[in-house]
């Protein structure tokens, strides 16, 4: 079973908290599957990972870049693994078998209502797969454990 944990954004946007939370993965040696929306996010992302930060690198590809073993960060619009990952990043209320992954972020928009309501659905179904589950809300300080079960 995966180790689920849902990311409940308030202070900043998917696209200043991705960033950093991919960073710190990276810390920790991990292969990292993002799964987001849509092809035209997978675009977006791949150009913002290349200038968030002037200062920064995260390696990363998706699709269109090929060589998939070689890419720590996969970036994809399905739930795919060609890079091997064991971590699993979820934005825009994708989804993805949780079974093939030790570790899942599953990151929503805290300001958005409807948002909200998927991460609720989504934490029920993760919780009956018998997954081991830990909510986070962000504040002006960083992050904040709320729940674990």
């Amino acid at each position: 079973m995966a180790e689920v944990g849902f990311y409940h954004l308030l202070t900043m946007t998917v696209d200043r908290a991705l960033p950093k939370l991919l960073e710190r993965a990276m810390t920790e040696n991990q292969r990292i599957v993002v799964v987001a929306g849509s092809p035209e996010r997978v675009d977006y992302l791949n150009n913002l990972l290349w200038t968030y930060d002037e200062a920064s690198f995260l390696p990363h590809g998706g699709a269109r870049d090929g060589s998939a073993a070689r890419q720590p960060i996969w970036l994809a619009a399905a739930d795919e693994n060609p890079n091997g990952a064991t971590w699993v990043m979820l934005i825009d209320g994708a989804r993805a078998d949780l079974t093939r992954y030790r570790r899942c972020f599953d990151i929503f928009d805290g300001n958005d209502a409807a948002a909200v309501a998927a991460a609720r659905q989504r934490w029920s179904e993760a919780k009956a797969a018998g997954h081991s589950l830990t909510y986070w809300q962000q504040n002006d300080r960083g992050w904040e454990k709320k729940a674990k079960t």
